[in-house]
């Protein structure tokens, strides 16, 4: 873990974390997860930074070898983001159909309007929704933290693979508390 900075306009996105997958069986228990998720969402509002809230409500089109294919509608209430995230009128929401966050929203429109130079990541799955969308910030120039401790995936090698080997090419990573510390202290004069 190699977490030094966050920027002064840093904003958090939470990826996918939603009704229709809490009970996918992640590597990790989703119940951290979310109560991390959360942690960081209330500290982030508390130094008055944005937060995006994403869902996916499809996917990207093409063949694939692996991955499962959803046709037809989701049930009611797939798409809907768990309560814990205590979603607020101010926070970014924004529903995806690709992995990433940022291919078929205006995610980053949204971000750039507000000043953000740094995203910090979390949410499911680590090596599909958080990767992809970690690896999109990082193209479009974004300075990319990644919770490591807040995020899952219901494939341990490929959650290993990713934090291992993928995070620390596309940016820092880092614990939940330690996000938190360094954004308080970042922020203290805000907190005061």
């Amino acid at each position: 873990m190699a977490l030094t900075t966050l920027d002064p306009i840093t904003a958090l996105i939470v990826v996918d974390l939603q009704n229709g997958l809490m009970s996918w069986p992640f590597t990790y228990p989703i119940g951290d997860v979310v109560a991390r998720a959360a942690a960081l969402g209330a500290a982030f509002r508390r130094c008055a930074l944005p937060v995006a809230l994403v869902n996916v409500d499809g996917s990207s089109p093409g063949r694939t070898e692996q991955a499962p294919r959803h046709d037809g509608p989701f049930p009611d209430g797939w798409t809907d983001l768990i309560p814990e995230l205590d979603r607020q009128p101010g926070d970014i929401v924004v529903t995806k159909r690709t992995r990433g966050a940022f291919a078929s929203t205006d995610l980053e429109n949204q971000l750039r309007a507000r000043g953000v130079t740094h995203v910090v990541i979390a949410g499911v799955a680590t090596a599909g929704g958080v990767e992809s969308t970690a690896r999109q910030a990082f193209e479009a120039g974004f300075n990319v933290t990644l919770a490591i401790d807040a995020m899952t995936d219901a494939r341990p090698h490929a959650h290993d693979y990713s934090i291992e080997h993928v995070f620390p090419r596309l940016g820092e990573t880092g614990s939940t508390q330690a996000i938190i510390d360094l954004l308080e202290r970042t922020h203290a004069h805000e907190l005061a």
